[in-house]
């Protein structure tokens, strides 16, 4: 009987053991099942401004963020005007635009990065901080546009920029949390809304 309980503890002990050594350890990798891709953050990105002086995303901490890329010679460029009134109103607010001009729509930005920033300036008296002129699409898009348009990267949808002065939304952590059609004004209601949102 003595040696039934000490063989059965010696059992128990063993499937202790086992089950304790198969515990998470420091290290461990694990996936959530239930979520099927970790979004990525805007702030892992450095790029060039449009004078040519590096640009460090991970300064927009804490700040919503309205990337959009623009051209001067769309339809669509008066929307610099909607741009430029939105974020002088949020601007204090913790709320940044960030445009990135590009020429991959029927060639409409056409121009340098020193044409570009005299149009804007000239015309319309922008202010939010311009990047360099860079491809929002086609195999040499830019890096922060394949984060912006991919699932994988950006953890909430696949999409392609349709045309000029498409608006990415992200949040305060750098996350993508909306994507604003090209045609829907800087200062409609759905935009607006976000910036004072407090979520």
């Amino acid at each position: 009987m003595k040696n039934y309980i000490f063989i059965l503890l010696s059992l128990v002990f063993s499937s202790s053991c086992s089950l304790i050594d198969k515990s998470p350890k420091e290290g461990d990798q694990f996936v959530n099942p239930k979520k099927e891709t970790m979004a990525e953050s805007i702030h892992q990105f450095k790029v060039e401004d449009i004078e040519g002086n590096s640009f460090d995303f991970s300064a927009l901490k804490g700040k919503k963020i309205m990337v959009v890329n623009t051209a001067s010679k769309c339809g669509l460029t008066p929307q610099y005007e909607q741009l430029e009134e939105v974020y002088s109103t949020y601007k204090d607010s913790n709320f940044v635009i960030i445009g990135f001009p590009a020429n991959n729509f029927m060639a409409q930005e056409p121009g340098t990065n020193e044409e570009i920033v005299e149009f804007c300036t000239k015309n319309y008296g922008v202010s939010f901080p311009m990047m360099s002129k860079i491809s929002v699409k086609g195999k040499d898009m830019h890096e922060v546009y394949q984060f912006l348009t991919q699932k994988s990267k950006n953890g909430l949808e696949d999409n392609e920029v349709q045309w000029n002065f498409q608006k990415y939304l992200l949040d305060e952590n750098g996350i993508l949390v909306k994507v604003i059609s090209p045609r829907v004004l800087p200062n409609d209601a759905e935009i607006i809304d976000w910036i004072t949102s407090k979520k």
